[in-house]
């Protein structure tokens, strides 16, 4: 008898939640979803294919979990000015000439899919066949969402396309960088 799969589940809780608070933006929001989708992980592990990728698995679950809720809550009001965002942001842990919080408040007003494919390919370091799997799109789409939305951040944070990123945060170089930086 093998390893339980189960027991892989912990392992991806801390990408898990750093994708979740990137789509839910708030920490709390992100904390439930991933909850979520670790019981409808474990509860549905037998539907999981032994020796295939548990981390795209468990984020397809997170993906579509917070879409579900997502079209549930059409009716609530949205955090249109940033208000909501601007509480959330933390002061920057790096000295980077781009402050965390301005690529935050920037990273907010992408559209969800694009925020999505970006953290996936980007910062998640996903190939983007496998982002678009978890998508459930194609591999072009995905492209042209992270082309769109890189394309956004630079022109939101008034960087140039030539401009030389002095970042030390892994994370944000990955997700403003192409491919090869993820």
């Amino acid at each position: 008898m093998g390893t339980d799969p189960r027991d892989e589940i912990v392992e991806h809780l801390p990408s898990m939640r750093a994708f979740a608070r990137s789509l839910t933006r708030n920490p709390s929001s992100a904390d439930d979803l991933v909850q979520d989708t670790v019981v409808k992980a474990w509860s549905n592990i037998d539907k999981f294919e032994a020796g295939t990728n548990m981390r795209a698995w468990l984020f397809t679950i997170l993906r579509n979990t917070f879409y579900s809720a997502h079209r549930k809550q059409k009716r609530e009001v949205e955090d249109i000015d940033g208000d909501m965002a601007e509480r959330l942001s933390e002061k920057p842990a790096h000295d980077g000439r781009l402050a965390m919080k301005d690529f935050a408040v920037a990273f907010t007003k992408l559209p969800d899919e694009q925020r999505e494919a970006l953290l996936l390919v980007g910062a998640e370091g996903f190939s983007y066949e496998e982002a678009a799997d978890m998508c459930d799109c194609a591999v072009g789409t995905i492209k042209s969402r992270v082309n769109r939305a890189r394309k956004r951040l630079i022109e939101l944070l008034g960087l140039r396309d030539d401009e030389e990123l002095e970042l030390t945060d892994a994370a944000t170089v990955a997700v403003l960088s192409g491919p090869s930086a993820a």
